[in-house]
C-alpha cells in the first residue's frame, strides 16, 4: 500500500519496489548458500558458529557473545549448540567469569569441518552475490549494509538524513 491514512508513512511505489527487491534478493541469495552448504552436511548457522569461534583467542567465545554476533536469543544458541555439541563440532565448558554462563569452544572436528566447508562457502557467496556485482556495487552495497547496521533514530520521521551523515 502506499496511501497515506493518519499518522502512518505509507511506502512510496519507488520504496515498495526497494523494499521488495531487497527482500527478493536476501532471500535468493540466502537460499543458495544454503542449498550449498546443506551439500556438505552444514547449515548456515553452524558455518556461522564454527567460524566466528574460530576468529577467537583460543577459539572460544561466551554463548551470550556469540548470540549477540548472531542476533539470536541465548536460549535460541544453547539449542542450537547443543545440537552441534552432540555432532562433536563444538563443547562447552563453565565460564568461570559468568557461574550462570558457557563457553562455547571449537573442537578439532569442527575445525576441520570448517576447512573443509571455508572453500565451498566462499565459492556459493561468490556464485550468488561478489561475481553477480560490479566492483562500485560492492562498494555500494557496504555503505548501505553500514548504514542499515547502525540503530534507527528515535524519530525517523524526518526522512533520510543529509549526504554525507552518518559515513567516517
Amino acid at each position: 500500500m502506499s496511501t497515506k491514512s493518519g499518522s502512518v508513512r505509507w511506502l512510496t511505489p519507488a520504496e515498495e519496489r526497494a523494499w521488495r527487491a531487497l527482500r527478493r534478493v536476501m532471500v535468493a541469495v540466502q537460499a543458495g548458500t544454503a542449498h550449498d552448504l546443506a551439500a556438505i552436511g552444514l547449515s548456515e548457522a553452524d558455518y556461522e558458529v564454527l567460524s566466528t569461534l574460530s576468529e577467537q583467542p583460543a577459539q572460544t567465545s561466551t554463548l551470550g557473545v556469540q548470540a549477540d554476533k548472531m542476533g539470536w536469543s541465548r536460549s535460541r544458541l544453547s539449542r542450537h549448540a547443543s545440537r552441534m555439541e552432540a555432532r562433536g563440532l563444538l563443547r562447552r565448558a563453565p565460564d568461570p567469569a559468568d557461574g550462570r554462563g558457557c563457553l562455547l569452544v571449537l573442537t578439532g572436528p569442527g575445525m576441520a569441518a570448517l576447512r573443509d566447508a571455508a572453500p565451498v562457502h566462499v565459492e556459493s557467496v561468490r556464485r550468488h552475490l561478489v561475481d553477480r556485482l560490479a566492483p562500485q556495487d560492492l562498494v555500494a552495497l557496504e555503505r548501505i549494509a553500514g548504514r542499515l547496521a547502525q540503530p534507527p533514530a528515535d524519530d525517523d520521521t524526518a526522512g533520510p538524513p543529509p549526504a554525507g551523515a552518518g559515513r567516517p
